[in-house]
């Protein structure tokens, strides 16, 4: 059963990142009656967050300029949620920004924090696997990410619990569009690992309420159909043209959660 206990009114949540997840949450929380800081590195959207009723902090951890403001974090839950974005070869600033970060949160005394990772960190090994399996990361953005973890566990002064969400789907992330049109995508037949924006949500207000800081947790839907069957669905609802997979299994991997269910009190919902 999902928990249904509230919050603290006094309670201030910073949250360092405010894209698609990020900005959902904050909404969610402030219609909770919580206190949000939320952090952007572009000026323009500072409105734009003030607008959503987030008190609005610029902040900028480069390598060449570093902006932020200790008010930022004045808090007493932190949630950092940006992307490593290795992919662009990003990967060691993304570092940079921890190890930055983490020097803030000691300096400011942050108590609680949650870090926003991905069940990218585990290599698909063909086999199942939960907070106790030995993640093993062969891709860039894995090894960014599980190298960041690795970084706040290490740290003894604050509890943070780390969050691996499988793939992000819901509004603005249709999964539809995805492979709509396109052919000869490989794998068809392996399992697919994805969360509805809802249940991320849904999870993180549980990590709130419960207080359960110093945790892992796996976010993952627990059903797991073909990725040729679930995008084929999912296109033709969506009136786009069925993608074409090829007829095979290639790595894979399922993505389950011991820690969720046990210490949160929380179900996650289908896809």
């Amino acid at each position: 059963m999902n928990n249904a206990s509230t919050f603290n009114p006094k309670t201030t949540v910073s949250i360092l990142g405010c894209g698609w997840y990020g900005l959902a949450l904050a909404k969610a929380l402030i219609s909770d009656g919580i206190h949000v800081k939320g952090s952007t590195t572009s000026a323009e959207k500072m409105e734009t967050l003030k607008t959503d009723g987030i008190d609005p902090y610029l902040l900028n951890f480069g390598a060449d300029e570093e902006v932020y403001s200790p008010a930022f974090f004045d808090c007493d839950v932190l949630f950092i949620a940006i992307p490593p974005k290795a992919r662009s070869g990003e990967g060691a600033l993304f570092i940079y920004k921890i190890r930055s970060i983490i020097d803030c949160i000691k300096l400011n005394k942050v108590q609680n924090v949650v870090f926003i990772s991905s069940t990218g960190v585990y290599a698909d090994l063909n086999t199942e696997v939960n907070e106790l399996t030995d993640p093993q990361p062969n891709t860039e953005a894995g090894k960014v990410l599980f190298a960041a973890e690795e970084l706040f566990r290490a740290e003894t002064g604050f509890k943070t619990t780390i969050v691996r969400f499988a793939g992000l789907i819901g509004p603005g992330r249709n999964p539809g569009r995805f492979f709509a049109g396109k052919s000869n995508i490989p794998n068809g037949n392996a399992p697919v690992n994805l969360i509805q924006l809802n249940d991320c949500i849904g999870l993180s207000k549980a990590i709130l309420t419960r207080q359960a800081f110093g945790h892992l947790f796996n976010g993952c839907s627990p059903e797991h159909p073909k990725r040729s069957e679930f995008y084929t669905k999912a296109a033709l609802e969506s009136g786009l043209e069925a993608p074409l997979f090829i007829d095979e299994l290639k790595e894979w991997k399922i993505v389950t959660s011991i820690n969720v269910e046990q210490v949160l009190g929380y179900e996650v919902s289908g896809i």
